[in-house]
């Protein structure tokens, strides 16, 4: 169990990757949702959040525990349920989907103070919470751009 704890704490070891492994996982989880999985409903999407969730909460509370660390930066399970989540959130396209990743990836690294109340829950749910928190976080300010670039008529 504490190799598959591993396995899928580090998304099959990107987490391993030497530099930055959470925005490496993000753009890699991007990539795919544009590239691979680009018409999948957003049902099927937040079924898939819902279930990495629970099962990288399992993973990374194991491995983090393993390793005797609160949140390991080669844990980045929480990177692809919550960058998944985000994209989930907003419009489809290569715009908001760029935009995702950005307002994500600036809301796990800053972490505002709600985001860090969340990251001190017990174990792997803390490691899984905060980026769900900045999966939320960033769906609103690429929404809000979305909708100023049609005001304007640029889109």
């Amino acid at each position: 169990m504490k190799a598959i704890a591993k396995i899928v704490s580090t998304f099959f070891g990107v987490g391993f990757f030497p530099f930055a492994p959470g925005t490496v996982t993000s753009v890699l989880v991007v990539l795919g949702f544009l590239f691979v999985f680009p018409g999948t409903p957003g049902a099927i999407l937040w079924l898939v959040v819902l279930g990495l969730f629970f099962l990288g909460s399992w993973a990374a509370g194991s491995y983090a525990a393993a390793l005797a660390l609160p949140d390991p930066g080669r844990i980045v399970i929480d990177e692809v349920c919550g960058q998944l989540l985000a994209l989930s959130l907003v419009p489809r396209g290569r715009l908001p989907a760029v935009l995702a990743f950005v307002f994500f990836r600036i809301f796990d690294i800053v972490k505002p103070s709600p985001l860090r109340q969340l990251e001190k829950l017990p174990g792997g749910w803390g490691i899984m919470a905060d980026d769900v928190g900045a999966a939320l976080a960033a769906a609103l300010p690429v929404h809000l751009v979305s909708y100023l670039l049609r005001v304007v008529n640029i889109t």
